[in-house]
């Protein structure tokens, strides 16, 4: 049974970080890549950070890069995702995901979903 949990999310003010982990099992971690992915109410699941199996070619969209950075730990078959300097309009809900092919910008690309950790940024 293939299982990602995440974990970190909360509340924090503008300016402010957090890091979110997710916890994978369920498969060999070592031959997928990985993506983070954030959804608001109303809004389509929005590409966020991916990294490849091999822990290289970090992509971020251009809303985050410079602010949050992706990595990666083999031994703890997990994810994670450093976001700093918070704005409000990174409140969401984000997801971690297992690559499967394709282009890792697009939600279809991704085979097994997390069930998602609330972030709200307070201004």
């Amino acid at each position: 049974q293939v299982r990602l949990v995440e974990s970190g999310g909360g509340l924090v003010q503008a300016g402010g970080s957090l890091r979110l982990s997710c916890e994978t099992s369920g498969r060999r971690f070592t031959d997928y890549g990985m993506g983070w992915f954030r959804q608001t109410p109303g809004i389509e699941r929005e590409f966020v950070a991916s990294i490849t199996s091999k822990g290289e070619l970090p992509q971020f969209s251009e809303s985050v890069k410079g602010r949050f950075t992706i990595s990666r730990d083999d031994a703890k078959k997990s994810v994670y995702l450093e976001m700093n300097n918070l704005k409000p309009e990174d409140t969401a809900v984000y997801y971690c995901a297992f690559f499967s092919k394709g282009n890792y910008r697009f939600e279809s690309s991704y085979d097994y979903w997390g069930q998602g950790t609330q972030v709200t940024v307070s201004s």
